[in-house]
């Protein structure tokens, strides 16, 4: 019974400690980079090392904070998995329930029973590639498209965005454009939630287009193969 007290006892200090270590990290961390909001900081498994997840972002250091690798991924040698990849498709994940769906153009195919979301520029070229080529092989899912325009990049974006979402029929004033290139002539003035999504996208992370987000939560970066999409989109009705 003592041995059982004392190994009890040890393994609550071990915790205590390994807590310790990371609390007392991460004000290491958020004291160095202080512009930046430290999110996580978790013991890994490998060699004293520790994941810093920041801007997005995981990256490692040791406890003392003496080095830092960024950019590097861990990978096991084993399985060959990606274990950072994983970790940050993890970390990244949203709610998908409190997505405001009725800032988004609802477009559906087939049944519509799977969800998506996508965070599209109407003139980024990668968008574009994403409808054209993968999402019109794709049918049984509703895909929800949050137009949001990246005017540094593309300064006319907005303007489009607008014209788009004020059209009669928006789904296919869309499609005609992402599909066909045909952007609506007849303009009118309505209340597009554009700096609605431009700010959803910034509480959400959303740096680039198309970022595609599924009900699980996951969300994947740029125009993914459709059997990608496929499988992401059969992963998140089994975990869903």
């Amino acid at each position: 019974m003592l041995k059982k007290l004392l190994f009890v006892a040890f393994l609550s200090i071990k915790v205590t400690s390994a807590f310790a270590d990371e609390a007392s990290l991460h004000k290491l961390v958020e004291a160095a980079y202080p512009k930046i909001a430290v999110e996580s900081v978790v013991k890994t498994p490998y060699a004293g090392l520790y994941e810093v997840y920041m801007n997005g972002q995981i990256v490692y250091t040791d406890e003392k904070f003496s080095f830092l690798i960024a950019e590097g991924h861990l990978v096991d040698p084993k399985t060959k998995k990606d274990l950072t990849g994983d970790r940050i498709a993890d970390l990244s994940k949203i709610d998908f329930s409190s997505l405001p769906l009725d800032q988004a153009i609802k477009v559906v195919k087939g049944n519509g029973n799977r969800k998506m979301a996508v965070f599209s520029d109407p003139d980024c070229p990668f968008c574009k590639r994403l409808e054209q080529n993968e999402l019109t092989s794709i049918t049984d899912v509703t895909v929800y498209t949050f137009l949001y325009p990246l005017e540094q990049l593309h300064p006319d974006s907005a303007n489009k965005a607008r014209a788009i979402w004020c059209a009669a029929d928006r789904s296919k004033a869309w499609q005609d454009w992402a599909l066909n290139n045909q952007l609506i002539k007849k303009t009118a003035n309505c209340d597009a939630p554009i700096e609605k999504n431009i700010a959803l996208a910034k509480k959400l992370g959303v740096t680039s287009t198309p970022t595609i987000f599924f009900i699980d939560g996951k969300r994947m970066l740029g125009a993914y193969p459709s059997a990608e999409i496929e499988k992401a989109l059969g992963a998140s009705l089994v975990k869903k």
